[in-house]
């Protein structure tokens, strides 16, 4: 389309008759042709360009929770500089690796559409060596809402490295809200105390399932309220009488957090990019790796009041305190902490995550934007039936799925597939997808997905701790929850009409969660767990969705700064 204009004002320009040739209002008729020309090249709709340089490292004076420790920050930043992005921009993130270990950075909820080559995960990226630099280049194609990003390989995560990711509404497309006042991102999670080295060698070798990882909760990055070691709390300003957008991330290791705001409701309006039915909370409950946005309108007596974000399914009382402070205040946060559901009361956060449902009738970025969409006539090509548990084989812990872990090669499985058909770096289909395999093993398996396809997932928690999974490269349709073993005869229990679109879901102990998706994006991609130290254990497998057409319309070719490692390391 933008090659047409060009072309139309080269054309203009180049055959505009000699002076005199042209009546006065023919001129001006010539001047508006090119004007209108022009402003359909500069239309809001246009896609643009941003560009970042990025500088990790390791700095120790920040101190979260007041202990000695490295934490990751990207440009002195902790957490990490905002994303902030429009559907359909081209990003470019040139990454410096100012530590002393590779590293990889991911983007959580991003679809990487048709280019699987800029994930940033072990089995489709080389790592950024230490003292390197390589630079990511996507598009946010067809996608809004709140995402973030984080490190992907060595346990980093636990060390920050993390920051939000924003795609907004181009503004041809209605929003299904009143603009708000503002916007704020908030990043919550829980936080320890060691340096993340220490804690990755202990979850490998202490029997059980290994210590929790976890003891602070921190939001954006920052410890509580009247914390005692004298460190700052997070606080935003809002204006009485007016609205505002939260966007909020669980961007911690292992626990989920319940999230309330003292005297304030919330209305619900987004998650990982879909526009959800407006309903208004008291609390929400947010598991590792989602995001939300809700409305906050600050129709309270001006003053301060407390954010909560309280740790969930633990017997532990983890809290992060933050202000929410009301412009011209001059009062502090007083009052108890406001009380949400107990932590421990799984039937108030099933029923809350069922009561979340896809907007049908909001403009976006979305697989139908006529908000016609559904899926209750999908006839489904696969099912996958993934087990989630625990073993201990040699003294070391492992996170299984259908009791395979993970072994993660030292080339890329994406790399291997283009370079080598995958040859001798991975095992094509030999992963049992629909059972438990008779015993533990481990394996660099690569299961198939049908190309254009609808795949069904059910996840089965087998341990008594929450799980959280994310599958890279699509939005899934969260179509239902359930207790004990799953069976085909759940399926009269699935919400097909309206389910929510997102690329995380929980699953609680001794359940199941159940997703179905559309499997129209081909490339190598990873399906994780995202508790941390799941995932850094082995709870992972990669699907490969192969489409055999090797027009780059289907499926984008390496990029031309594509890294080498592994089997197809060169030295020079």
């Amino acid at each position: 389309m933008y090659l047409g204009l060009i072309n139309q004002i080269t054309s203009l320009m180049t055959e505009r008759p000699p002076a005199g040739a042209m009546s006065r209002g023919g001129l001006q008729q010539y001047f508006v042709a090119i004007s209108f020309l022009l402003s359909l090249l500069s239309s809001p709709t246009q896609a643009a360009n941003i560009f970042l340089d990025w500088t990790l490292s390791f700095d120790r004076t920040i101190k979260p929770v007041g202990k000695d420790q490295p934490v990751i920050t990207i440009n002195g930043m902790f957490p990490g500089p905002l994303i902030n992005s429009t559907t359909n921009d081209e990003i470019y993130v040139n990454i410096f690796n100012n530590l002393d270990e590779p590293f990889l950075m991911t983007w959580n909820g991003i679809e990487q559409r048709l280019n699987s080559w800029q994930d940033g995960v072990s089995g489709t990226n080389c790592p950024i060596l230490p003292g390197k630099n390589w630079t990511y280049a996507f598009k946010v194609k067809d996608q809004i809402g709140s995402f973030f990003y984080f490190p992907s390989i060595n346990f980093h995560k636990a060390a920050g490295g993390f920051g939000p990711i924003r795609v907004n509404n181009r503004q041809v497309i209605h929003v299904p809200f009143d603009k708000p006042e503002g916007e704020f991102d908030l990043l919550i999670g829980d936080w320890s105390s060691s340096p993340f080295q220490l804690t990755r060698t202990l979850i490998t070798v202490i029997g059980g399932i290994g210590p929790a990882t976890h003891e602070y909760m921190l939001i954006n990055g920052k410890g509580p309220y009247n914390n005692s070691w004298g460190g700052q709390h997070e606080s935003i300003e809002v204006e009485q009488g007016k609205t505002y957008r939260l966007r909020i991330s669980n961007v911690g290791t292992e626990l989920s957090f319940n999230l309330r705001i003292q005297n304030h409701q919330m209305i619900l309006v987004e998650t990982e990019g879909s526009y959800t039915q407006k309903i208004t909370f008291d609390s929400l409950d947010v598991h590792v790796g989602q995001s939300y946005s809700v409305l906050v309108t600050a129709n309270q007596p001006i003053s301060d009041y407390f954010i909560v974000a309280a740790s969930t399914g633990t017997g532990q009382d983890i809290t992060g305190v933050a202000v929410l402070k009301y412009k011209y205040s001059t009062t502090q946060p007083s009052g108890p902490l406001p009380v949400g559901p107990p932590p421990s009361d799984k039937d108030f956060s099933v029923s809350q995550a069922k009561s979340i449902r896809w907007n049908m009738t909001a403009g976006a970025a979305r697989p139908n934007p006529q908000g016609t969409f559904n899926v209750t006539k999908v006839i489904l090509s696969q099912t996958f039936i993934l087990h989630s548990s625990y073993a201990r084989i040699d003294r070391r812990n492992h996170f299984t799925v259908n009791n395979v872990y993970y072994l993660t090669p030292s080339t890329p499985l994406k790399l291997a597939d283009f370079l080598a058909n995958g040859t001798g770096v991975y095992q094509l289909d030999k992963f049992p997808v629909n059972s438990n395999n008779a015993e533990v093993i481990q394996g660099t398996f690569v299961a198939s997905g049908i190309h254009k396809g609808w795949a069904e997932i059910v996840f089965f928690n087998e341990l008594d701790e929450m799980n959280s999974w994310h599958l890279d490269g699509f939005g899934f349709y969260v179509v239902g929850f359930g207790n004990g073993e799953w069976s085909s005869a759940a399926r009269e229990t699935y919400n097909l009409f309206d389910p929510v679109v997102r690329s995380t879901i929980q699953v609680y102990p001794g359940g199941w969660s159940a997703v179905y998706v559309y499997l129209d994006n081909p490339g190598m991609w990873n399906l994780r767990s995202q508790i941390l130290k799941n995932w850094y254990l082995g709870q992972e497998l990669y699907v490969r969705v192969y489409d055999a057409d090797p027009n780059p319309a289907k499926e984008l070719p390496p990029p031309g700064n594509l890294l080498k490692c592994g089997i197809f390391d060169v030295k020079i």
